[in-house]
């Protein structure tokens, strides 16, 4: 059964392959829907009643705020320590989880599948994917000029695809180092086991500038292989990327 949902700002597609009878498909679908409504409603930058924009006006408290924020907050500062400041969540002194958001409540969506006995299923949100399951689910990463075209084509068994970009909202990604927008990568793709860390690590690399492909090709040693495509249009991959054959 395949849905598409409009939620966080874009499209989720969610695929669930198992013999279940509509009724209960429709429901997990629901029940995942729902879920992403939750967190867009609790962490979106845009809504003004959101917990996250209450906290960036000083109406809220880490110690009130609901414990899914509270972990996105600790989790947001380990990935600031772990790339070296490169991943934060607090640059220019405010609040924007952003980076972490969507790819955790992607994977959060694919854990509760699994836990409700769908364990082989597909969501896309705008370039996090979570490909669950014992099948080969393929996938394109978009070409960072033409929306028309793939940049490569991948073969993904139980596993993650992040992609993150400039290609869309221009320069959104900062690089802290100079305070300026990141501009040496176009495009950054990660795959592995795990979608919040590969769509952190692709956001990552991408405000490294330069410095990100050295530490795409130190993530392979943990199992995240990657492919990146600079500004002027060099492509580069991981030796162990899951391309198509």
């Amino acid at each position: 059964m395949r849905h598409v949902e409009m939620v966080m700002g874009t499209a989720v597609s969610i695929e669930l392959a198992a013999d279940r009878a509509a009724p209960e498909l429709r429901a997990l679908i629901a029940d995942v829907c729902g879920w992403l409504h939750e967190v867009d409603a609790r962490f979106s930058t845009y809504k003004e009643d959101s917990e996250v924009s209450r906290m960036r006006r000083g109406e809220l408290t880490s110690t009130g705020c609901h414990p899914d924020l509270r972990h996105v907050l600790g989790a947001c500062a380990d990935l600031w320590r772990a790339t070296d400041g490169y991943f934060d969540a607090y640059y220019g002194g405010v609040l924007d989880p952003s980076g972490y958001v969507k790819g955790w409540a992607v994977a959060e969506a694919s854990r509760r599948l699994v836990d409700a006995g769908c364990p082989t299923h597909f969501i896309s949100a705008g370039g996090d994917i979570a490909a669950r399951g014992d099948r080969v689910w393929r996938v394109g990463v978009r070409h960072p000029w033409d929306e028309t075209k793939v940049a490569w084509k991948l073969a993904v068994r139980d596993a993650a695809v992040a992609t993150s970009g400039t290609y869309e909202r221009g320069g959104h990604v900062i690089n802290p180092r100079t305070g300026k927008p990141a501009r040496f990568l176009r495009s950054v793709t990660v795959t592995g086991p795990d979608l919040t860390l590969a769509d952190a690590y692709a956001t990552a690399a991408l405000a490294m500038d330069r410095e990100g492909l050295r530490y795409l090709e130190k993530l392979a040693t943990d199992g995240y292989e990657s492919a990146a495509v600079t500004e002027d249009g060099r492509a580069f991959t991981t030796p162990g990327l899951p391309v198509a054959t």
